[in-house]
């Protein structure tokens, strides 16, 4: 699926994390397959109970905050590396939700993200 809907930035700051963290992850991954990965993990991160959701964005708020002052890669080196609760939570959340998403809508997805 490709198109203006899918170039566009992440709306969210969970969705802007979820799309660095994808782009190291899987960097053959095709941008409109990214893109729409992107979109799902924000639409279920969205869904999510109440107490929940309200921690996953504020985390991601907090995250997001950082790294719009020491950048992004620098951002996501740390919260990756840091054992700290909740936070160390956060990658994971981002990344199962990711990594169902890329292998259930294409289950011949190469391990870098490239198209078989």
């Amino acid at each position: 699926m490709s198109g203006s809907a899918n170039d566009a930035a992440p709306a969210t700051p969970v969705g802007r994390f979820a799309d660095g963290l994808l782009a190291h992850d899987l960097p053959a991954l095709p941008a409109d397959r990214r893109s729409d990965t992107v979109r799902f993990i924000e639409r279920r991160v969205a869904v999510l109970p109440s107490v929940t959701r309200f921690g996953v964005r504020l985390i991601g708020l907090v995250v997001d905050l950082a790294a719009k002052v020491i950048g992004r890669d620098r951002v996501r080196a740390v919260v990756l590396k840091l054992p700290l609760p909740l936070l160390s939570e956060y990658p994971r959340l981002v990344r199962s939700l990711g990594y169902a998403f890329v292998w259930e809508t294409w289950p011949d997805t190469q391990f870098d993200g490239a198209v078989a």
